[in-house]
């Protein structure tokens, strides 16, 4: 090891250190009228050192300023000490966490919460025993899966966090970015490579972005959270208008500005919690062009997205300010090819979709084999369970577990010999491979159980709700009830036909309870809309016979057995909807 400085590495440091000297000991970086860098202070119309991508550092919002002080990605030291010594992050390190994949999750409970990333939904039987694992050795005993088609494990203590990352990335996972200011989890349509009516298998496509992202360090610093898709354009929603990118598979047909085939529609701006749909952008791609398309988006909404405030960070409001041709303009500056027009209506109609195909037995495009959709009762997976789904997969599956935004899950590549073992099996464990019109939509976030902002205790309640709508209500057409503990809105409860927020609400007797805001007409793909709010703070322990009245009140008063709930709700006005239902101005 050298024992210091050689004589011209001392005499190189003494004439940068006069240099600086010089220039009143700081260096200097600026950018002129023109765009250009200087280190001359008078030629610079900008100091670039007071800025994050043109924000002065005065207006930073706190999160902003936490991540400039201290890339997350650079504390991986401090977590291992901290591990060592059992302790949980402290201060500004709870958010820097995040970014790692581990939430501290005080008060809800005493303990992390670790998202790992799982794209394209899928795991193979290696990989889902490692969840197991995790869950069992250092977790709770079981996962949650998340409305991204992802997994979650809690109840993890302060020393367990850093070997749940270890075991992950043993296992070929990361939580790399599963939190904070990231891309999150990329999703993609859970039928993909084995749908008889998907228009391209997107698998390779939604890989390609995560890895594209693991691999670019810039994009580990974004404005706000940002979330990706991709539709095969088959029977199963992914809830591409959900993201902030959706990209959505479909066939072009003669007569267009481009040549027949498959390619992808674009929809831009999702983000339901903030009452925004994606919209189509009225371009397509083709499929190789769209994890270049995917960079160049994040990219101006890394430089562009704002800094300064929480709430207008989304894509979504830097839409609302430029439009979407202004959007589409600067992502073409990144790239080497041009977007190509062209209009919904030259593009052949969509396969129509299965609004609850995510539950039992459907065929295969390959001749003899099924996929079979797994109901996991609001996402909860316990670790027996898991065990079984992977036994399954390997003796009489593919190898291929997929998970869908509903919180359950798929198991494809079973031989129809041996669809009737496999159910078995399923039921035996506590799942199931079929359910009501009711029971089969039903989706719920954490609650106040394990997540400190939740106002309400979504999975029992959703539990507790689903049951006794299944026992009252006999409905001929599949809805989705989707209840979210605050407005956040993880579990996207302006998407459902029925969407319940928690709020807490003062009885008559002056006793706080748990209830909830509802929201009614909301859905996804061919239903695309928000649910509008029709009656807030009703107590838990009212919301179910409520719903139950709104529902008999749908099968008494719609126009024919055709119309769907969410058909129903949306020719009424609000008003009319409370008179209808007898709910107070």
């Amino acid at each position: 090891m050298s024992e210091g400085f050689t004589r011209e590495q001392k005499q190189y440091l003494q004439g940068f250190m006069a240099g600086v000297d010089q220039r009143g000991g700081k260096p200097y970086a600026g950018e002129t009228p023109d765009g250009e860098i200087t280190n001359d202070e008078d030629e610079a119309e900008r100091d670039l050192a007071d800025e994050v991508y043109g924000t002065p550092v005065d207006d930073l919002c706190k999160q902003e300023r936490t991540k400039l002080e201290e890339d997350p990605m650079e504390i991986w030291d401090r977590m291992v000490e901290n591990a060592k010594e059992g302790k949980f992050p402290e201060g500004d390190d709870v958010f820097r966490y995040k970014s790692r994949g581990l939430f501290y999750v005080a008060p809800a409970q005493e303990a992390f919460m670790m998202r790992c990333r799982i794209p394209a939904c899928m795991l193979n039987v290696r990989q889902l025993r490692g969840m197991r694992e995790i869950a069992d050795r250092w977790g709770g005993g079981y996962t949650d899966i998340t409305t991204r088609g992802n997994l979650q494990v809690r109840e993890i203590g302060a020393s367990d966090g850093i070997k749940c990352l270890r075991k992950l990335y043993e296992i070929g996972l990361t939580s790399k970015g599963a939190g904070a200011d990231n891309v999150r989890n990329v999703t993609a349509s859970p039928t993909s490579g084995y749908d008889p009516d998907e228009v391209y298998d997107v698998r390779q496509l939604a890989l390609g972005m995560h890895q594209y992202i693991l691999s670019s360090g810039d994009l580990f610093g974004l404005p706000r959270k940002f979330n990706i898709a991709f539709d095969n354009g088959g029977r199963l929603s992914v809830a591409a208008d959900t993201n902030d990118i959706g990209f959505i598979a479909t066939e072009v047909g003669e007569g267009a500005d481009v040549e027949p085939g498959a390619y992808f529609r674009i929809r831009l701006g999702g983000a339901s919690g903030h009452r925004y749909m994606a919209k189509d952008a009225n371009v397509v791609v083709e499929p190789d062009q769209c994890v270049a398309v995917g960079a160049a988006m994040l990219r101006v909404f890394l430089r562009n997205g704002d800094r300064t405030n929480r709430r207008n960070a989304r894509l979504a409001k830097l839409l609302d300010d430029w439009g979407i041709p202004k959007f589409l303009e600067k992502v073409e500056e990144e790239m080497t090819f041009d977007f190509k027009e062209v209009p919904q209506e030259a593009c052949k109609p969509r396969v129509d979709m299965e609004k609850h195909g995510h539950m039992g037995v459907h065929e295969q495009a390959t001749d003899g084999l099924n996929y079979i959709g797994v109901g996991v009762p609001v996402g909860r997976f316990t670790s027996e369970q898991m065990e079984t789904v992977a036994d399954i997969a390997e003796q009489y599956g593919q190898d291929d577990v997929r998970f869908t935004i509903f919180q359950s899950l798929m198991i494809p590549g079973i031989a129809d010999e041996d669809v009737e073992t496999v159910k078995d099996m399923i039921d035996d464990c506590g799942l199931t491979y079929e359910a009501s019109n009711v029971q089969g939509g039903v989706v719920a976030c954490t609650g106040n159980v394990g997540c400190k902002f939740a106002m309400t205790d979504t999975k029992g309640q959703a539990l507790e709700l689903s049951q006794y709508l299944n026992e009252k209500i006999d409905l001929d057409h599949p809805i989705n009830i989707h209840l979210t503990g605050c407005d956040n809105s993880c579990a996207q409860h302006y998407c459902g036909d029925i969407g319940l927020m928690g709020v807490s609400a003062r009885t008559d007797d002056g006793e706080t309870v748990e209830a909830y805001d509802i929201a009614l007409g909301g859905g996804m793909d061919e239903e695309h809309g928000l649910g509008r709010d029709v009656v807030s703070s009703v107590p838990f322990d009212e919301v179910p016979p409520l719903l139950e009245d709104m529902l008999e009140t749908y099968l008494d008063e719609r126009e024919s057995d055709d119309e769907t709930f969410v058909e129903f709700t949306r020719r009424h006005e609000v008003d009319e909807l409370k008179s209808m239902f007898d709910l107070a101005a």
